[in-house]
């Protein structure tokens, strides 16, 4: 591509919902920069942190996404967005929400539920709100951290999936009547809406809901079982279908920034213009595109015209169409957002980036042409004088075979040959642990489990089946740590009484206390 120079990056006009992609219409000689500036946090009753956080993102405070939904959040009412599914479009509404509990607590940790494919995104977001606001976050990816957190009281906010939060309520971890605030954040794309019915049940009607969704139908049927009164925005004109060819490209969100650079290569535009809902991205984007190209540019609200327009995060509808003025588009289709897609591109035209067939079809023919070169350059004597005899013995493909792997495994000195190491042991293998307490104690999995994981400091994950039996236990858990484990419970206390604990090969049980004469 011709031109070289630096990298653009633009930010247009249109600022209303029918443009929800948009950016802010600048007065005469105000510039960008100085016009993302202009939030005023008192009047959109957020602290000035978040205010300015809310403007690095790129939000400006006459946008109507600003406007009609930081104020609804910060006062604490429920709200229901109907917006595309990507992470960016909860900005205003979670800087809102942030502005509340930093100003006055919300009585309890605000849950924030999403898909597992979006948890880093919708974290990044809320921890880019966050700063300077003291507020503490949990990114709960498992169950374990997440318990030890919300017992010590130290988290003010929790992002996690519905599936994580049902296993932090059947501890009884993560109570409804405890939750300060929820926010279902794309429950369009969860794989099970069931963990929510039992939560929301027990969550007060005072406390405050925001729904994000990327279709109005799941919006409404939200609403009205969980968020009776919630002002609902973006309903209206975002899911329409678009005429026109679009194509895709399916990559992974924390991908979409790596996967720039081998579109350009296999489409090789004249001009290309990378489309973003906000400038949280712009660092990593510009980062990953070749360095000194003018005719690339990344742009927010309207997109300039240019031969390719790549969508890095999903439009609506209206933006949609702007695009498809702009230039030719593609769209980056991360994983869940797949329906929503379809919904609003009339014409859809895959298109496969390099994977790693073609990775290794163009190593091998860098490496043909490196043989080639050196079979051109000159006789090596030295190697035929040592290859000579292995070509009487085998034949001379065998021998350049076995040449050709020593080459790729270790460069052009043959590597020295080594036993082959030790099979690694089995991670997946498990045993069972005896602990001399059952029934007749009052012993239950949950006083094994809470054992194990205070005392022993055994993960959640890592326990498995527990077996109750009348007199004593049987615990399942890793074979390469169970020797260990038996050892730290030998000794311990459940229901005030001093267990025996040992590593169970088969031996005999003691005999039941309660079932007569032991055989």
């Amino acid at each position: 591509m011709a031109n070289r120079g630096k990298v653009r990056r633009r930010s247009n006009d249109v600022n209303s919902w029918r443009g929800y992609g948009g950016g802010l219409r600048l007065p005469p000689g105000t510039t960008r920069c100085q016009a993302v500036g202009m939030i005023d946090h008192e009047q959109l009753h957020l602290t000035e942190s978040v205010a300015d956080a809310l403007a690095a993102l790129g939000w400006a405070g006459d946008d109507p996404r600003v406007r009609d939904v930081v104020p609804t959040a910060a006062r604490g009412h429920n709200l229901a967005l109907v917006v595309p599914p990507a992470p960016v479009y909860g900005g205003p509404a979670l800087a809102g929400l942030v502005s509340r509990i930093a100003l006055e607590p919300a009585g309890g940790p605000v849950l924030v539920l999403c898909p597992e494919a979006e948890l880093a995104g919708w974290a990044e977001l809320i921890g880019a709100l966050l700063g300077g606001t003291g507020l503490r976050l949990e990114v709960a990816r498992g169950a374990g951290r997440a318990t030890r957190r919300l017992r010590s009281g130290g988290v003010d906010l929790v992002v996690t999936t519905p599936e994580i939060m049902a296993a932090l309520a059947a501890r009884g971890i993560l109570k409804g009547e405890t939750v300060g605030a929820v926010v279902l954040a794309g429950p369009d794309r969860w794989v099970d809406l069931d963990p929510l019915v039992s939560l929301m049940h027990d969550v007060p009607r005072e406390r405050q809901r925001l729904i994000l969704a990327s279709t109005p139908e799941q919006a409404a049927d939200l609403v009205e079982r969980y968020a009776r009164k919630a002002l609902v925005l973006g309903a209206a004109e975002s899911t329409y279908q678009v005429p026109g060819a679009v194509r895709t490209v399916a990559v992974a969100w924390d991908r979409r920034a790596a996967a720039l650079g081998a579109l350009l290569e296999v489409l090789d535009p004249q001009s290309l213009t990378i489309w973003t809902a906000d400038r949280s991205q712009h660092d990593a984007i510009a980062a990953a595109l070749p360095t000194g190209d003018d005719s690339i540019h990344i742009a927010t609200g309207d997109a300039p015209r240019a031969d390719v327009v790549v969508a890095f995060d999903p439009p609506d509808s209206p933006r949609l169409a702007q695009l498809l003025q702009a230039g030719n588009v593609v769209l980056l289709v991360p994983p869940g957002t797949e329906p929503y897609v379809g919904r609003i591109a009339a014409t859809r035209r895959p298109l496969r980036l390099p994977g790693l067939l073609e990775t290794a079809a163009d190593a091998a023919v860098t490496r043909r042409s490196t043989i080639a070169q050196a079979i051109e350059a000159g006789r090596p004597e030295r190697a035929l004088f040592t290859l000579a005899p292995l070509f009487e013995r085998y034949d001379a493909t065998g021998v350049a075979a076995a040449l050709y792997d020593l080459w790729v495994d270790a460069g052009a000195a043959a590597p020295p040959i080594v036993p082959a190491p030790a099979p690694a042991p089995d991670l997946s293998a498990t045993a069972k642990v005896f602990v001399g307490v059952g029934k007749s104690d009052g012993a239950t999995a949950n006083d094994l489990v809470a054992l194990l994981t205070k005392e022993v400091r055994v993960a959640r994950e890592k326990i498995g089946r527990i077996e109750i039996r009348e007199a004593y236990c049987l615990v399942e858990l890793p074979a390469a740590e169970v020797e260990r484990i038996a050892t730290a419970l030998n000794g311990a206390t459940i229901r005030r009484k001093r267990v025996v604990a040992r590593v169970d090969r088969g031996r005999t049980r003691p005999p039941s206390r309660a079932g007569g004469r032991a055989r």
